[in-house]
C-alpha cells in the first residue's frame, strides 16, 4: 500500500535527513513510490531480449559494456520507458503518502514560482515551500457548499483523469513506436 511509502518518507526524509515538509520531500516520496514499478519493468524488458543477441555480440568480440550499451539498452528501451511513464501516471493520483509527510489540506497563499529567485542558490527556494496535491484540493472543493467550488472540483478531476489517460496513451504509443524499429 502507498501509505507505507509515506511512513518510510516521514521517517527517512523528514526525521532522519531533516528535509522538512516540502515539495522536495514529496517528490522524493513519489520517486520511492514508482521505483518498484520501474525496476520490475526494466528487469522484464532486459529479460525479454533473446539470448542469441547477447551471445552474438560477445562472439563478435564486444566487451560487456558494449553489449549493454549497444544491444541490451536499445532493445529494452521501449519496455523501460513504458514502465517509467506508467509509474509516473500512478504517482499523479497518489494522495496517501503525500498526506503522511504533511501536505497542506488548505492553501491560503500563492505558491512561489519555480526558478524565480536570485541565481544560483535562490533559484531553488520553491523546493522547500509548503505544498498540496490535486486530489486533496478536489476533496476540499467538493466539501464546500458553493456551486462554483463544485465546478472547480469537476474541472480539476477532469484534468487529473485526462493527464492519466494521456500518459498511459503515450506509454502505449511509445512502446509501439520503439518496438516497431527492433529487428531480432
Amino acid at each position: 500500500p502507498s501509505i507505507i511509502y509515506g511512513l518510510l518518507a516521514l521517517g527517512l526524509f523528514i526525521y532522519t535527513f531533516g528535509l522538512g515538509q516540502s515539495i522536495l520531500t514529496a517528490g522524493l516520496t513519489l520517486a520511492l513510490l514508482i521505483l518498484p514499478i520501474v525496476i520490475t519493468t526494466t528487469r522484464e524488458a532486459l529479460r525479454s531480449i533473446p539470448v542469441h543477441v547477447r551471445e552474438g555480440a560477445y562472439a563478435c568480440g564486444a566487451s560487456r559494456f558494449q553489449v549493454v550499451s549497444h544491444h541490451l539498452v536499445p532493445y529494452s528501451l521501449p519496455g523501460i520507458l513504458t514502465g517509467v511513464i506508467i509509474g509516473m501516471s500512478r504517482a499523479i493520483g497518489e494522495t496517501a503518502p503525500i498526506i503522511t509527510i504533511g501536505a497542506l489540506t488548505f492553501i491560503a497563499f500563492l505558491p512561489p514560482v519555480p526558478f524565480s529567485g536570485t541565481p544560483p542558490a535562490g533559484m531553488f527556494d520553491w523546493l522547500t515551500s509548503p505544498f498540496t496535491v490535486m486530489p486533496i484540493q478536489i476533496f476540499n472543493w467538493t466539501s464546500r457548499p458553493d456551486p462554483a467550488f463544485l465546478q472547480n472540483a469537476a474541472a480539476a478531476s477532469f484534468v487529473l483523469v485526462l493527464m492519466t489517460l494521456c500518459m498511459n496513451a503515450a506509454a502505449i504509443w511509445l512502446r509501439y513506436r520503439l518496438r516497431k524499429n527492433i529487428k531480432w
